[in-house]
């Protein structure tokens, strides 16, 4: 089997065509999931969640696969 070089697809659905903007994205250092900036930005992401599905309430974040949910 042989692969073509040149631009890398994401293939999930796909083959999908990555904005650069996105591949810029991946490619900066990841956050420290147990440091301070990650716990700042959970927050953040939790708040921007309850204001999109419109609660008051508290919003779970369940990390999985597609299959876990």
């Amino acid at each position: 089997m042989t692969f073509q070089s040149g631009r890398h697809f994401l293939q999930i659905p796909g083959p999908t065509n990555v904005p650069d903007r996105v591949l810029r994205a991946l490619s900066r250092p990841t956050i420290d999931h147990r440091g301070p900036e990650f716990a700042k930005l959970s927050l953040a992401v939790l708040d921007g969640l309850k204001r999109i599905f419109q609660t008051p309430g508290h919003v779970v974040i369940y990390p999985s696969s597609g299959t876990g949910a």
